[in-house]
């Protein structure tokens, strides 16, 4: 328990510093992401998202081959869904890879990095044109890409693939997940009410 209260203590005041100089008139509010700036409520919104994805991710642990299944990628498909695609895709890969980095797994960082950038920009490209079939897409994105780097890292291709259905289990139920949350937030259009 001691363990899991000093991560979750870490990753707060992380997303606190970045929030707090975030705040501030410095020139650091103004980031450059792929010829386009952060603005400050864009970087305020990426930690608290990050934070999302990181709890998703780290908490509801559920031991597979060469890793862990949990609901972080379901809260990547919402933020991106809510907040788009720059936020979907930088607060995917920060939550993700400090889950990573503190569930014992930091060989996965940039792995979980790579694979979590494809994933985020499949889902999209897709959603507002099909919103199923890009969570399937995104879904065997992730999957083929675990199995590869599961594959390279430990030297095995038994290994990568022996993670396979695991990761297809995982994709499945964070797919269902997705669909429910999403399906409300249309519904009740709760976003046109921001």
């Amino acid at each position: 328990m001691e363990k899991f209260l000093k991560s979750i203590l870490t990753q707060y005041t992380f997303f606190s510093i970045i929030a707090s100089i975030s705040n501030r008139e410095f020139e650091i509010r103004k980031i450059l992401i792929s010829g386009d700036f952060l603005r400050t409520k864009e970087i305020n919104l990426i930690a608290i998202m990050s934070a999302f994805v990181f709890i998703a991710t780290f908490i509801p642990k559920i031991p597979i081959p060469l890793g862990y299944a949990h609901l972080g990628d379901a809260a990547i498909f919402l933020t991106i869904f809510v907040c788009g695609r720059k936020i979907g895709i930088l607060s995917g890969i920060i939550g993700s890879a400090f889950a990573d980095l503190l569930s014992g797994f930091p060989l996965w960082i940039l792995p979980t990095i790579l694979i979590k950038a494809g994933m985020a920009e499949i889902f999209f490209k897709l959603h507002k044109k099909n919103i199923f079939v890009g969570l399937i897409l995104a879904s065997l994105f992730m999957t083929v890409g675990y199995t590869i780097f599961g594959a390279i890292l430990y030297e095995s291709l038994a290994a990568g693939i022996s993670s396979t259905p695991g990761l297809l289990i995982k994709s499945a139920v964070n797919i269902f997940v997705a669909v429910i949350i999403i399906s409300a937030i249309k519904n009740k259009n709760i976003l046109n009410k921001f």
